[in-house]
């Protein structure tokens, strides 16, 4: 009998990454910071208006949004590329700028998807702590460890889990210390945010920003990211890229979702207000949080952390336990005033408080 294919070095030390995606349907998904509320009307219309047999049986077209994206970070449309979900973003630069063996610097705890991405592609993670009990943003010791073998640095702003921010100085700290090597930017909590470094991009040759469809605008489900850089770095990567890799009715729900620019406003308006309010809430709990300019929260629980996740999941609600990054800690995505305040009863249900 013929034997099974080895897999590749790489994916061979890779440990696989599972996220508890099933499920969830019938539940409060607080669990993945999604948009809890859904997209953006428009969207759901042109859902409708694209289901027919020819569509469906086209190849996707690229130039209008593409065009569109262009307009929107005020760059040329050649220096934007998509992909479906910043996922696929970051494994298409990563795979375009890092060989075997080579160094990719990121700091820890951060987006999962980095870490994962480098060692797909047999590039070496760098993992930078945190700074401190406080979770400051470690730009000094990232720009300390770039080094012969650094290839490229991968950050989050604001931070998944925690929620913290890198500031524009720290950023072209490392953009100047980590010069010839990709510098890639997640922004895909700018929308809860509000400060971006895409108008660097003309300055910098070496800056990546990536942006997503998945959080504000409520369409995970649909996988859309994309990325803004110079156009010589972004035709590099459109260069390893499948030429029909994000599916047309992904495309044509974006172009519908950036013209309801108020649905997405009054969005995160209402995330805003609930994220103050969930504060207060953990602050008379005596709880302790991190500061977020997302649209979640971290706090601690302390040994009791993966039980209390376990009772709200049981009623209905469920939050995600990150203690395997940080002990005794969970990250709660806000929505809505009502479906924070429907978190609120429960989690001091579980508590007994």
């Amino acid at each position: 009998m013929p034997e099974a294919p080895e897999p590749s070095v790489a994916v061979r030390r890779m440990s696989p990454y599972n996220p508890p995606l099933e499920g969830r349907s019938e539940k409060l998904r607080l669990d993945f910071n999604e948009n809890v509320i859904g997209c953006s009307p428009k969207v759901l219309e042109t859902v409708r208006q694209a289901a027919s047999r020819g569509f469906l049986a086209t190849y996707p077209e690229y130039a209008e949004i593409l065009r569109r994206l262009g307009a929107h970070f005020g760059v040329d449309s050649d220096q934007v590329t998509i992909g479906a979900g910043t996922d696929e973003i970051i494994n298409g630069i990563l795979h375009a700028f890092v060989n075997p063996g080579d160094e990719v610097i990121m700091p820890k705890p951060s987006f999962a998807m980095f870490r994962f991405y480098t060692q797909l592609v047999g590039g070496v993670p760098i993992q930078v702590p945190y700074r401190g009990s406080e979770l400051a943003f470690p730009a000094e010791e990232i720009a300390a460890a770039i080094g012969p073998n650094t290839k490229a640095v991968c950050i989050a702003t604001p931070n998944n889990p925690s929620g913290g921010v890198a500031s524009r100085d720290e950023v072209l700290h490392i953009l100047a210390a980590a010069d010839r090597r990709v510098v890639l930017v997640d922004e895909a909590y700018f929308d809860f945010h509000g400060e971006t470094m895409v108008d660097l991009v003309k300055d910098w040759p070496n800056l990546f920003v990536a942006r997503t469809f998945s959080k504000a605008y409520g369409m995970a489900g649909m996988r859309l990211g994309m990325a803004v850089s110079q156009n010589r770095n972004i035709a590099i990567v459109r260069k390893g890229q499948s030429p029909y890799g994000v599916n047309s009715l992904a495309v044509r729900c974006a172009l519908a979702a950036m013209e309801d620019t108020d649905y997405v406003r009054e969005y995160v308006r209402q995330v805003l207000e609930a994220r103050e309010v969930l504060c207060s809430t953990l602050d008379r709990l005596g709880i302790r949080y991190w500061p977020s300019r997302a649209n979640f929260v971290l706090f601690e629980l302390g040994e009791g952390c993966s039980r209390a996740c376990e009772r709200l999941s049981a009623m209905g609600i469920l939050i995600r336990d990150q203690s395997a990054y940080l002990p005794g800690a969970a990250r709660v995505t806000v929505g809505p005033l009502g479906e924070t305040a429907q978190f609120v009863a429960a989690f001091r249900e579980v508590l007994g408080k």
